[in-house]
């Protein structure tokens, strides 16, 4: 009975589709660190369709930044959905500067995979013991789950000195939704800020 509650548990898993994301590299200017009245603009430059996940993303990590103390904005709110996606670099540097932003954050998705895989069912355990009216079932068909990963970047700029001070590499698997997938990644990235110095808790 309890291998049974395990499959079961396993394949609900499955179905609903688990979200987790981590960062798999990032890196620190040595030194460089962003006081907490300097104004951080968050930019999402994300080609899907589905405008909420721009939206989300930057969202809660503006929010995550706020929490700390300091000074974000969404790059969203203050432009629109597409005013950093194309264009001339030097004249949108300069509208930053205008806006009064010391840093840029961005969140770049490199890439989407999507993948199937079939899940087969499983009754062996309840087969015996239960007698043949289980015999059926060990044929019925399993079905397929499609998992989706995404691959992100996120770059902390000095506007100033127009230098990269940090950068990380994420990869987030089956998110359930846009705002999910933005509340994790906001977490993770300013938890990691934190723990490169980027940032300051204090």
């Amino acid at each position: 009975m309890k291998d049974n509650l395990i499959i079961y548990f396993a394949l609900l898993i499955s179905i609903s589709g688990c979200s987790s994301s981590k960062i798999t590299s990032s890196w620190k200017q040595k030194g460089a660190i962003i006081q907490k009245p300097m104004k951080i603009m968050v930019i999402g430059l994300i080609n899907e369709s589905d405008r909420s996940i721009q939206e989300n993303m930057e969202n809660h990590l503006v929010a995550d930044l706020k929490k700390l103390g300091y000074n974000a904005v969404s790059s969203f709110k203050e432009y629109g959905p597409n005013s950093f996606k194309k264009g001339d670099t030097a004249a949108a540097i300069l509208k930053l500067k205008n806006s009064g932003a010391y840093a840029v954050l961005t969140i770049v998705l490199l890439d989407k995979e999507k993948e199937q895989q079939y899940v087969a069912k499983n009754y062996k355990n309840q087969f015996v013991g239960y007698g043949y009216e289980m015999y059926p079932r060990i044929f019925e068909a399993g079905y397929y789950v499609t998992n989706t990963s995404y691959f992100w970047e996120s770059n902390f700029y000095n506007l100033k000195s127009a230098q990269l001070i940090y950068s990380a590499q994420t990869k987030s698997f089956n998110p359930g939704d846009a705002a999910a997938l933005g509340h994790e990644y906001g977490k993770m990235i300013v938890k990691d800020m934190v723990k490169q110095k980027v940032i300051s808790e204090q």
